[in-house]
């Protein structure tokens, strides 16, 4: 376990070396094309000292942010409910819910990182710009860099850049870096500009606190290198941003190297372990289920999937059962939230309907974070049982009942996201879908379109039911790439009734029942499902 603790470590370090480079560039351009004397024409001492002030800031900034950073998005508390809490914890003598005690660390890792904003924006501006060409010395430099570091770390926050976002497609670390250059500019042209303004209006009401005797020409090109310096910054931080994105999100290789000992004993150890004892929700927790979703997928570490399906089979299930562990707890969540509307509902009409957009996105606005990890593990699962028909010598998927494991997790998954988009899944009577001569009928329900438009049709942009139309669509791929790859046996299963003993387990679904799972799966089959 100790290489998968250093793994956040070594990541920060190389992204400190490779973020000084760029600012070294930037801040060397600055001083020799805005500066009034030029970067040469300075004494020595002075240069280095802002140099090394400027870069403190720019650590400042990046260790923020390395608190902060995380794959999870997580709610924090607001500052009411913390005093609340807080007072409870005073006069009670109770500890408070551990809940209470993670939100609160949030707030607080927030709210540093606003504060190192702050700070790194004025300790930065006041290295760039020299202060001795400024009416009010130190203090104005330092008030704008203030400013700056103030909207930019709203900006920040409101944004939740702090959220580490995982490509679809792994590329090279430079390809990708080289990608976020021209957005990284634009954006700090739009948030200098910004923070220009909001520092000018804060001089502006301070203007008495710094009186200064300046002719028009050298405020005009004071003005330019306030903004020119604030451009700088902003671009240093955009670029640390992409950086600190493009190093954190990239795919880490939880193996040992081909040829040795330990990949030829038990390659899958490394693997395991950081899958099931690194922390939930953590950098480490996700790289490694990224790490599984590739190995499941892709056709580069053939030797490392090959070992999953070794002859005891006891990888597998652990394999198995990682990847299921993340839907079932989404499925889980969804029943009970689900369960708790339909009940409040009843008792507010005779009809039963779903509860409001507004309602719900209270309940449920945290099940979905984990969006990401569900849909890795839901295609790693998926690839890997498809990939089982051919690569299973020994017969571990069917034999340990996986399959059916599998199938009926994701129908289940699938089952409860569509309820919560409004999808009618009620049991059909099997003479519904039977015309005359025998002939099957594809079922078409207005009421499921109904409710869907009632329900999502009115909020299309709201980030939470962005989120649900995902993992559905995910969820319903890794199911057709189950049954296209082993359609003719349950082609054949169906005709003779062993689909349901071979592909749903005997036990009660997490939602819904076996003959609802039963007949979603005959849909999937029929290539029915939409």
């Amino acid at each position: 376990m100790s290489e998968v603790t250093d793994i956040v470590k070594n990541r920060f370090l190389g992204f400190l070396i490779w973020q000084s480079i760029h600012s070294t560039i930037i801040f060397i351009l600055f001083r020799t094309t805005v500066s009034q004397n030029g970067i040469f024409s300075l004494p020595s001492f002075l240069t280095c000292f802002s140099f090394l002030t400027f870069h403190l800031s720019l650590l400042l900034f990046s260790a923020s942010l390395y608190f902060i950073s995380s794959p999870h998005f997580d709610r924090h508390s607001p500052p009411y409910d913390l005093v609340l809490a807080l007072l409870r914890c005073l006069f009670t003598g109770l500890s408070p819910p551990q809940g209470v005690l993670r939100r609160a660390r949030v707030f607080l890792g927030l709210f540093g990182f606003f504060l190192g904003a702050a700070l790194a924006g004025t300790t930065a501006l006041v290295s760039l710009c020299k202060s001795e060409s400024c009416g009010g010395g130190v203090a104005v430099v330092g008030l704008r860099g203030f400013g700056f570091g103030l909207v930019y770390g709203i900006y920040y926050l409101f944004k939740r850049r702090w959220v580490l976002e995982f490509p679809i497609i792994q590329r090279p670390l430079f390809f990708r870096f080289k990608m976020c250059l021209l957005s990284a500019v634009g954006q700090a042209i739009k948030l200098s500009a910004a923070a220009y303004i909001f520092s000018g209006v804060l001089i502006l009401f301070l203007q008495d606190q710094f009186e200064s005797h300046i002719r028009m020409g050298n405020l005009i090109f004071e003005q330019i290198i306030f903004y020119v310096g604030g451009f700088s910054l902003c671009l240093c931080w955009e670029l640390s941003h992409h950086l600190h994105q493009v190093i954190h999100t990239k795919r880490y290789i939880f193996a040992p190297p081909k040829g040795s000992a330990a990949a030829e004993t038990n390659p899958s150890e490394t693997l395991l372990a950081a899958l099931e004892e690194s922390t939930p929700k953590s950098l480490p927790h996700y790289l490694a289920y990224l790490d599984l979703c590739m190995v499941c997928d892709n056709n580069v570490d053939t030797w490392r999937r090959a070992a999953f399906f070794e002859e005891t089979g006891e990888t597998y299930k652990k394999i198995v059962a990682v990847c299921l562990r993340p839907l079932e707890h989404l499925a889980s969540n969804l029943v009970e939230g689900l369960e708790s509307s339909i009940d409040k509902t009843h008792q507010q009409s005779t009809q039963v309907q779903l509860p409001t957009v507004s309602e719900r996105d209270s309940r449920f606005s945290e099940l979905f974070n984990d969006s990401q990890l569900c849909a890795w593990c839901s295609w790693a699962v998926a690839s890997l049982t498809a990939r089982s028909l051919k690569e299973d010598r020994f017969g571990i998927a069917q034999l340990s009942g996986s399959n059916a494991a599998v199938i009926s997790t994701l129908l289940s998954c699938l089952l409860a996201v569509e309820t919560f988009l409004g999808k009618k899944t009620s049991l059909q009577s099997p003479n519904a879908l039977m015309g005359p001569a025998g002939i099957k009928w594809a079922t078409v329900t207005t009421a499921r379109r109904d409710a869907a438009t009632s329900v999502v049709g009115k909020k299309r942009g709201v980030p939470l039911h962005s989120q649900a139309y995902a993992i559905a669509d995910v969820l319903r791929t890794s199911i057709y790439c189950i049954v296209s790859t082993f359609h003719e046996e349950m082609l054949t299963g169906a005709k003779t009734g062993l689909l349901e003993k071979d592909w749903v387990i005997g036990g009660k679904p997490l939602y819904g029942t076996r003959e609802l799972l039963l007949q979603k799966l005959h849909l999937f089959v029929d290539f029915q499902a939409c």
